[in-house]
């Protein structure tokens, strides 16, 4: 792999764009039951469909999709996204997903979102960036706690999962508050 794929990096792990290679990793990331569980995946996905998709998204201007990896083996690990990026209002979605169990809990989807909000903010010049996160997904809330979101809204009962019904929590980070919590 050469440097000029290091799209971004950080101390553990490296963003890069989405190349053919990656479509093995990432289709089987979607049937990582507790990945699923964590993003409440519902659907099955062929490969075809996932080679189309990839196609449109990686071509997409209101996307920025990555692939993180593992800055010390070169393994990719998972993806993290800006996703509806409005440049007239200066704003954006962000996701992330690690589809490699090896690498939940360890600070690495943290890293990763890291990377791509001082991308948004510091290049895109984004105003607000905002996520979802389902209320039993406790690992996620801290993790984004830590890099300043803000719990700004519910929606009750949204998401069926597992026979339960369960609330989506709407977060959001302002420019300034990121400035802020990474002095």
């Amino acid at each position: 792999m050469n440097n000029q794929e290091r799209f971004l990096v950080g101390e553990r792990v490296f963003l890069r764009p989405y190349n053919e290679g990656d479509l093995e990793f990432l289709y089987q990331g979607l049937y990582i039951q507790e990945t699923r569980r964590l993003t409440g995946l519902k659907k099955v996905y062929s490969k075809e469909f996932m080679v189309e998709y990839f196609s449109k998204i990686s071509k997409h201007d209101s996307r920025i999709f990555l692939v993180i990896v593992d800055n010390s083996t070169n393994e990719p690990i998972g993806d993290v996204e800006l996703n509806y990026i409005d440049l007239l209002s200066r704003s954006s979605y962000i996701r992330v997903q690690i589809s490699n169990d090896q690498y939940l809990s360890k600070g690495y989807g943290t890293e990763a979102m890291k990377l791509l909000l001082d991308y948004g903010f510091g290049v895109y010049d984004l105003h607000r960036i905002e996520l979802e996160v389902y209320s039993y997904n406790a690992r996620a809330i801290r993790a984004y706690e830590k890099l300043g979101f803000k719990q700004e809204g519910i929606k009750r009962e949204s998401i069926y999962y597992n026979y339960e019904y369960h609330d989506t929590i709407i977060m959001g980070l302002l420019k300034s508050e990121f400035i802020e919590k990474m002095r």
